[in-house]
């Protein structure tokens, strides 16, 4: 009779396994970039900013997205999802950077849901990879 006790007679019944490319899990998209005047911008939402944009609502932010949020709530997004990697980024300067957008790249709200807000979310784990790729595929034909 084998022994249940212990962890050392288990190492010895292990195999290799060869995983073929094509089996290998595909992984998400590290970072969505929006490039406006010629500069892009990484976006990722990390948990800790999560926690602070679910905090100032006092609702998780999925429950937000049934329609399309008024344009100070996709700007503080963003500005979240920009936090951790263009330091220093305020609320002001989101604006700005959105402004222009608009007004020089014809950028709308719509868009700004659809093309930047929607897609950082999908790279930040909000949605599952089937999800997100319907996603990408139903704003492609917007």
């Amino acid at each position: 009779m084998e022994s249940l006790g212990g962890l050392d007679d288990a190492t010895k019944n292990t195999e290799d396994t060869v995983v073929s490319l094509e089996e290998k899990k595909e992984k998400r998209r590290p970072f969505h970039f929006w490039t406006v005047n010629g500069r892009t911008y990484q976006l990722k939402l990390k948990s800790s900013t999560v926690d602070k944009l679910e905090a100032k609502y006092h609702r998780n932010i999925m429950n937000m997205l049934d329609d399309i949020p008024p344009l100070s709530v996709m700007l503080t997004i963003i500005q979240a999802a920009m936090e951790p990697w263009q330091h220093g980024m305020s609320y002001m300067k989101v604006q700005n950077v959105y402004d222009i957008w608009a007004d020089e790249e014809g950028g709308n709200q719509s868009d700004l849901y659809t093309k930047v807000v929607l897609p950082t979310l999908a790279v930040s784990g909000f949605f599952t990879a089937e999800q997100a790729e319907t996603l990408m595929q139903e704003i492609g034909n917007v």
